[in-house]
């Protein structure tokens, strides 16, 4: 190859890059405008005029860009990969970590997870302030818990991908897989490297523990806000009262959310009819007031036990109780996720999950970057390895009730 074959392969490579990044930009914006469906929440108003002009000058911009690719890019364009990516990629742009484009695949698994089943190892996992994947907790019986893997375990390569920074979601479609395969994950524990390789296995996730402690105090611990997980919330605390609790400690401690309307029918259960339980501010302005709709069936003393892993949904409930005063607050700050996202459909079954509202608490205190303050803080202390754990945030909960 001579010198001039050489640049002119080399200005092909780069010419298409850069094509390639114009292209997808348009094929995402004409996309995102032109193909959403009101299928999950009703999409209203109109496109504005300068997005409309925005919109006709990319398609016309996107036949001379398609041509130019055509004729000198030297690989072959997967058209749906294309599309899919970039879509990602304008949704990124709008610097919300968390809305999200998911294609029809995608939001299947994302909804297979939602119900509490899915091939995996059996991890919950959240990113920290730095934007590092954390494992939040193994569940209990899982894959991950027997091959070690533990709380507070970072998490850099899956299978041999470097992974910090990235999205927790990505993370999760990297980990799962079929059942039967096995995947390698490079952790970081106590600042030494360590590789685990965890066999994925059909994964059941249960939502809700309870147990009796001393002195006639129920305990919960609610791990996420799936779907479902209200009614075992109830049968939880049904099975508590029948073996005659008289207080009740709510854990949501490493709860990083889910579905708000797990977390407002639990919070239904404490408030009292027409108490104000939740308020939402969207795009527009527009405040909306969720209220309690039913009498509690529990009325007892109550304590909840957050942390800096306590978000979205757990909030909701947090905030509902604490501002009703039908609970105190025991532990740390939590999170600090105050928005709401609804999910729009597109044509071809790819979702847009969208941030489209703010929400407060009943007594109109701002959540989103800031978090609740416990009424009683009490520190997490980690003993060194080897030394029986004292929780002493469940301990405070319990002098408080006794």
């Amino acid at each position: 190859m001579n010198s001039y074959e050489k640049k002119q392969l080399i200005y092909k490579a780069v010419l298409a890059v850069v094509l390639i990044a114009c292209l997808t930009a348009v094929i995402t914006f004409y996309a995102t405008c032109n193909t959403m469906e009101n299928t999950y929440f009703p999409i209203k108003g109109e496109t504005s005029e300068n997005a409309k002009e925005n919109i006709s000058t990319i398609a016309s911009s996107l036949k001379d860009f398609r041509k130019l690719i055509d004729e000198y890019y030297i690989g072959e364009i997967d058209e749906q990969k294309v599309v899919d990516e970039t879509i990602k990629g304008y949704v990124n742009g709008l610097d919300d970590e968390y809305s999200e484009y998911m294609t029809a695949e995608e939001w299947e698994e994302y909804q297979v997870n939602a119900l509490g089943n899915y091939v995996g190892i059996g991890i919950y996992m959240s990113q920290d302030t730095a934007g590092n994947v954390i494992i939040i907790d193994p569940i209990e019986g899982s894959p991950a818990e027997a091959a070690g893997l533990k709380s507070k375990d970072y998490i850099v390569e899956v299978d041999g991908e470097n992974v910090q920074g990235m999205d927790t979601s990505m993370v999760a479609t990297k980990v799962k897989g079929e059942e039967g395969s096995k995947v390698t994950l490079k952790i970081v524990r106590d600042n030494q490297y360590m590789d685990f390789e965890v066999e994925r296995k059909a994964i059941k996730v249960y939502h809700v523990k309870n147990k009796m402690l001393e002195n006639q105090i129920g305990y919960i611990k609610l791990s996420t806000f799936d779907e479902g997980c209200s009614e075992e919330f109830r049968t939880a605390f049904e099975e508590l009262k029948g073996q005659n609790a008289q207080k009740l400690v709510i854990d949501l401690r490493d709860n990083t959310g889910g579905l708000v309307d797990e977390a407002l029918n639990i919070a239904d259960m404490m408030i009292p009819k027409g108490k104000t339980m939740l308020l939402t501010v969207d795009s527009k302005e527009n405040k909306e007031t969720t209220v309690a709709k039913q009498e509690p069936m529990i009325d007892m003393e109550i304590v909840v036990l957050v942390n800096h892993y306590s978000a979205s949904a757990s909030e909701i409930l947090v905030g509902a109780l604490k501002d009703n005063q039908e609970a105190k607050v025991v532990g740390t700050k939590t999170y600090g996720k105050g928005v709401i996202q609804n999910v729009f459909s597109l044509s071809d079954g790819s979702v847009l999950k969208l941030t489209t509202a703010e929400y407060f608490t009943p007594n109109e205190t701002k959540i989103n970057k800031q978090g609740i303050e416990p009424d009683e803080v009490v520190e997490e202390i980690e003993e060194p390895e080897g030394v029986e754990e004292i929780d002493e945030q469940l301990n405070k909960a319990i002098e408080l009730l006794q």
